[in-house]
């Protein structure tokens, strides 16, 4: 299901696990050859996480609770509402209601599921397929591949500079323990990501890439999210769009969660512990536009 996909990949955007064949990106062009004197890689990456809240603060981050809605070209509503819960160390619960149902992904770091309510209405649970479980556990956790980057075993490389919507920016090649390589955009005026492409597998395990895009960063609790992420960029087709509505920065969340048991039945008052509302998005459809990135104090702004 096409509004699956979608919804998998969202949370492939904020780094967990994937659902059925990825919406391709088309292979992104060379990048242009570094000038002399640039930045190294390592340098980048310094001012990437100081730009995004600091190692420390990020480090303080134990859970991230999002709520806010889909935008799909495939999809047979609008707006999709979702709800996505990501716990240390690569744990994620996530639900998205279609058409009046619910359906939802849990993985609790090594094992997945995969649940739609059925006919009657009471949820239908079946684990990850091979292919779901390695996006998953492969997945760069909570923080993003490039935060505390050697301490998760991964390595980084600068590719060279290419510009994306009128900036300049850096392009960047994580290689993973697992021997995986993903690249990742960076603003070379605010050093926030711009775009992250990652290995993804379909169902016969052969490999793509989908192309991910932030925009709208927000300060929370210290450390910067983006809340608008488009999926599918470069694919051909109108990307999908996730627009985070409220965030909550270390809520209280049970490890049940991300368990078979927790993908057992639906929770329909999660939305109750979201405490942190995005400042100018609208919590109803039709209101007032995001408010721009806010980027830590001195950070440059675009």
């Amino acid at each position: 299901m096409k509004q699956a996909t979608a919804a998998a990949l969202l949370i492939a955007a904020l780094c967990t696990a994937a659902a059925a064949a990825p919406k391709a990106a088309d292979a992104p062009a060379p990048a242009a050859p570094l000038a002399p004197g640039e930045l190294t890689a390592e340098q980048i990456v310094e001012k990437n996480v100081a730009a995004r809240g600091g190692l420390e603060a990020w480090r303080r981050v134990n859970t991230l609770l999002f709520s806010g809605h889909l935008e799909s070209p495939d999809a047979a509503e609008p707006r999709l509402p979702f709800i996505l819960e990501q716990k240390r160390p690569n744990k994620t619960h996530f639900e998205v209601t279609m058409l009046g149902r619910k359906n939802m992904r849990v993985f609790d770091g090594l094992h997945g599921w995969k649940v739609r309510a059925g006919e009657d209405g009471s949820p239908e649970a079946h684990p990850f397929s091979v292919q779901e479980l390695k996006y998953a556990r492969n997945a760069p956790g909570i923080e993003g591949p490039l935060i505390d980057y050697a301490a998760h075993g991964r390595t980084v490389s600068l590719v060279g500079t290419d510009t994306f919507a009128g900036h300049k920016t850096y392009r960047i090649a994580v290689s993973s323990a697992a021997g995986e390589r993903n690249e990742v955009w960076i603003d070379a005026e605010t050093f926030l990501e711009t775009r992250f492409d990652r290995t993804s597998y379909d169902a016969k395990g052969r490999p793509g890439t989908v192309s991910v895009w932030y925009h709208d960063y927000q300060l929370v609790e210290g450390v910067q999210i983006p809340t608008v992420t488009e999926i599918g960029v470069g694919s051909g087709k109108k990307p999908d769009k996730l627009v985070v509505e409220r965030i909550a920065v270390n809520a209280p969340l049970d490890d049940r969660e991300f368990t078979q048991a927790g993908a057992g039945h639906f929770r329909h008052k999660r939305i109750a512990t979201i405490d942190v509302p995005v400042p100018g998005q609208p919590n109803v459809q039709g209101g007032v536009p995001m408010m721009p990135a806010q980027p830590d104090p001195g950070a440059p702004q675009r």
